[in-house]
């Protein structure tokens, strides 16, 4: 093989493919390896390198960093590499096959255009059918002034969406659906909501064909969701517009500059507890071909086997100095390079497991993820809780860490579908859950506010069945969660009875209604605010179709429930009595209401403690010149007389009455509707009802 490029020695750091004027310097870490060798293509879909660079250890190796420089070498060259090392030792902890074509971890950008998962596990050569890592020089970008938006987390409302299905049904209409840019296209309907920030599923590149099959009915089902990475640098190729030879950076880029530049932040919801890589018997594609017993929790008495903490095959070791200086370096590359305003970490409770798998009290990882300066500003989220059992809602590691609260989405679950005796926990949930974070030190913006995740029904699906039906899936309905918490107002799934199309309509209301007069950050999730639907299908992770893509068609049938959506959001943004920093204090204001004071049918009577009550009512007093809300919620199933509460020098007026159609459910601002002088409202059953204080003059 003929060698067109010089050789040079190269340097340890940094890790990964680097850019310079006269050429690119290649470090990747290697413990317990042999040999090292660098294959360079020309093209994407090329299956021979032009070159391949063996690595001398004791010229291109420095302790376990081997590294070269290619002089010469430009951007969009593709790379991967081959390691060596003991051979036949998995029991030991190695799994060093020369055999395989190995991603580089730091890859900037990845090629799948040749990819063959199946050759890619056990013995033989899959260079023909390997990915190829790609050198991406990340300065070629003219972001035009974009930087991180640092929106204060106590005004953020968060849309969780994937990037694919957001925009890939026919429906959605836009140049190139299912990708970066159809979401850029899709930024006026995202403006027009009011959403501050989208936390997108994952977009590190992963492998769709990952379990891929194929049913008897002709139905494919593949790896959708993209919880299961090969390469944590570099964006998912599936969503660009041109996946063999487009340019993931860069579109990824557009559309974050494009969501800033309209007020919206962009969160990734990143997967550092396992990779694609499975268990024994899984593909290797990087980590387990360069150092497998440094990258992963290995089983104690035969190291051939993986700890699964992550309940997808293997786990990442991610308090090994390594994994940690490749979690935090990856972070500050998203946030510095591409822009990235913060994370949600999944099953973010394995960050916290050490060496040997049980939880540290400071565990590095989290850590050095709150403290380093490079992420200060940065949103971090944790999922608090693992697939192994680790629960850590209320003591994740760290100060900062928001974490998505659980305990929100099922009392408020049960509240509202009629649940009696919850009025306690309901108060609590809706003041920020203090019993779970301030014990700690921690604040009501800890908390993550939600009632449905991309993991389990749609909104409109948990009022509409009683049980999942997940036979898509080709499961026989075994997977998914069985206790959904949910009620199907009276039939399973689709009918086309008004009664209790209309009841289920007013829950989804009531549901949203709480969660955004509740303190905390709340969580949405793409379409329930236009009731899409799964078909009950609460574990839909392998449909890359119809049944999870957003059918856009539903903005204009029920663009009424999309209006309340739109109205109830900014009422948050315009009420700072909805989205406080910090806790409430009992302060009184000069109109005689405390910052927050809890009522039932009667006044200053919650009924915490009675086991048959469905009701609760609270009022907020402004601290200043802004509008006192008084709430007002009957999940009881018949209407009710409410006591309000007398404001001194105004008057109340109704914003809210869930229990009514479209459009009087919600005001437009202004034109709220007087009570003149009413000293009760009669909340009908199975609704929520907000008014809000003005001035004698009606100016609310």
């Amino acid at each position: 093989m003929t060698s067109l490029y010089k050789v040079e020695q190269g340097q340890a750091h940094p890790l990964g493919a680097t850019v310079d004027p006269a050429g690119v310097n290649f470090s990747v870490y290697s413990e317990g390896s042999s040999a090292v060798t660098l294959l360079l293509f020309s093209a994407h879909d090329d299956v021979e390198p032009v070159q391949a660079i063996p690595l001398q250890s004791d010229e291109n190796r420095t302790f376990n960093f081997w590294h070269v420089y290619v002089r010469g070498l430009r951007p969009g060259a593709h790379y991967a590499y081959r390691v060596d090392g003991p051979a036949g030792t998995p029991e030991h902890g190695y799994r060093f096959n020369p055999d395989k074509v190995l991603l580089d971890p730091y890859a900037r950008g990845v090629t799948k255009a040749l990819w063959r998962r199946g050759d890619a596990c056990g013995d033989g050569d899959n260079l023909a059918t390997s990915m190829r890592s790609t050198v991406i020089d990340t300065s070629d970008y003219d972001w035009a002034g974009d930087r991180p938006l640092n929106r204060p987390m106590h005004e953020s409302v968060i849309y969780e969406m994937h990037v694919g299905g957001f925009t890939r049904s026919k429906t959605s209409g836009v140049a190139h659906p299912g990708t970066f840019r159809g979401v850029i296209d899709k930024i006026p309907y995202l403006r027009e909501l009011g959403i501050t920030a989208v936390e997108l599923m994952p977009v590190f590149l992963f492998d769709e064909t990952e379990g891929e099959r194929t049913l008897p009915d002709g139905s494919r089902l593949t790896n959708y969701w993209g919880y299961s990475p090969m390469a944590f640098f570099a964006p998912h190729d599936g969503y660009c517009v041109s996946p063999a030879e487009g340019d993931p950076v860069r579109e990824f880029r557009d559309m974050v500059k494009a969501l800033h530049a309209a007020g919206i932040e962009v969160i990734l919801d990143v997967v550092f507890n396992h990779t694609g890589e499975g268990n024994h018997q899984g593909p290797t594609i990087s980590y387990k071909g360069l150092a497998n017993d440094v990258y992963y929790h290995l089983f104690p008495a035969d190291r051939q086997y993986y700890m699964d903490y992550s309940g997808c095959g293997n786990t990442l070791n991610c308090n090994h100095p390594i994994a940690e200086k490749m979690i935090v370096e990856c972070l500050e590359y998203w946030v510095r390079e591409m822009h990235v305003d913060g994370f949600r970490f999944d099953e973010g409770s394995i960050l916290s497991r050490g060496p040997d798998g049980s939880p540290m009290p400071y565990a590095p990882v989290p850590w050095h993820i709150e403290l380093t300066e490079a992420l200060a500003d940065t949103k971090i989220i944790a999922e608090p809780w693992d697939a192994a059992g680790l629960y850590q809602v209320g003591y994740f590691p760290g100060m900062r860490w928001a974490q998505w609260n659980d305990r929100f989405r099922d009392d408020i679950r049960r509240f509202v579908r009629g649940d009696r005796g919850l009025t306690g926990a309901v108060a609590t949930r809706m003041a920020g859950s203090s019993d779970i974070y301030q014990p700690g030190g921690r604040a009501p913006i800890n908390g993550i506010n939600f009632v449905t995740a991309h993991d389990g029904f749609t909104l409109n699906d948990l009022v509409s069945y009683n049980g999942k039906h997940n036979d898509a899936n080709g499961e026989d309905n075994r997977d998914g969660v069985d206790n959904n918490l949910s009620w199907n107002c009276g039939v399973e799934g689709p009918t086309g009875d008004p009664a209790v199309e209309a009841l289920r309509e007013r829950q989804v209301r009531n549901f949203a209604t709480i969660l955004m007069l509740s303190q905390g950050v709340p969580m949405i999730v793409a379409g329930d605010e236009v009731r899409r639907t799964q078909q009950g299908n609460n574990n839909a992770y392998c449909h890359d179709d119809e049944l999870t893509w957003f059918d856009w068609r539903l903005t204009a049938t029920n663009a009424g429930l999309g209006r309340f959506y739109s109205r109830l959001i900014a009422k948050r943004r315009d009420h700072a009595e909805l989205h406080r920093a910090r806790y409430f204090t009992g302060e009184v204001n000069d109109r005689g209401l405390a910052d927050m004071s809890w009522h039932g049918c009667e006044l200053g009577k919650p009924g915490f403690n009675d086991p048959n009550s469905g009701v609760l009512a609270f009022t907020l007093g402004s601290s200043g010149d802004g509008a006192d809300l008084h709430v007002m919620m009957n999940m009881e199933d018949h209407p009710l007389e409410f006591e309000i509460p007398p404001v001194a020098g105004r008057r109340w007026y109704r914003s809210v009455d869930t229990a009514l159609a479209a459009p009087h459910d919600i005001t437009e601002p202004g034109e709220e509707e007087e009570l003149s002088s009413a000293t009760s409202y009669r909340v009908e059953g199975r609704s929520v009802v907000v008014l809000v204080s003005a001035d004698r003059s009606g100016k609310a």
